[in-house]
């Protein structure tokens, strides 16, 4: 990381980090789907240490989970020191949605993940979890427009 993506504070801006996790779930997404994928949402970008200048920064991105068109994408970010031989430690993750796409733009289907290890069923069983969160939000909010709609409020 360099000066150029530095924040008001002097560390790196969320916003270059957040491009960072972006790129490497969107390459995931589009190997795992064998085509173009686009961000649907991002449904939790947790920054745990700060980035500072010099840092050499590592990201790692899985398939968590698929659906008929869309997956699930986990990011784990780390950096270490330039000039330091300590191991990177971890400064932030990250949990997006990814839609699979066709040339028309229209949604295609992807390839099931199916988890091996222990490691992979946890995350799997966590993003369905996040999954019926989304949709029940969605859904409460679709709800409560609809019913100020019906009361007479524009919003």
């Amino acid at each position: 990381m360099t000066h150029n993506d530095t924040n008001l504070l002097g560390t790196v801006h969320g916003g270059v980090i957040m491009k960072l996790v972006d790129d490497a779930a969107g390459a995931v997404a589009g190997r795992h789907s064998g085509g173009p994928a686009v961000t649907a949402s991002m449904d939790e970008m947790a920054f745990l240490e700060p980035v500072r200048v010099g840092d050499l920064v590592h990201v790692k991105a899985q398939v968590n989970w698929t659906g008929r068109t869309s997956m699930e994408v986990g990011v784990r970010v780390l950096a270490e020191r330039w000039n330091e031989s300590a191991p990177a430690t971890q400064v932030g993750s990250a949990y997006l949605v990814f839609a699979a796409v066709d040339a028309d733009g229209k949604p295609r289907r992807v390839p099931q993940v199916l988890p091996e290890t222990e490691r992979d069923k946890r995350r799997y069983q966590e993003a369905q979890i996040r999954r019926t969160h989304r949709l029940a939000r969605r859904r409460a909010i679709m709800d409560l427009r609809e019913k100020r709609a019906a009361e007479g409020f524009e919003d």
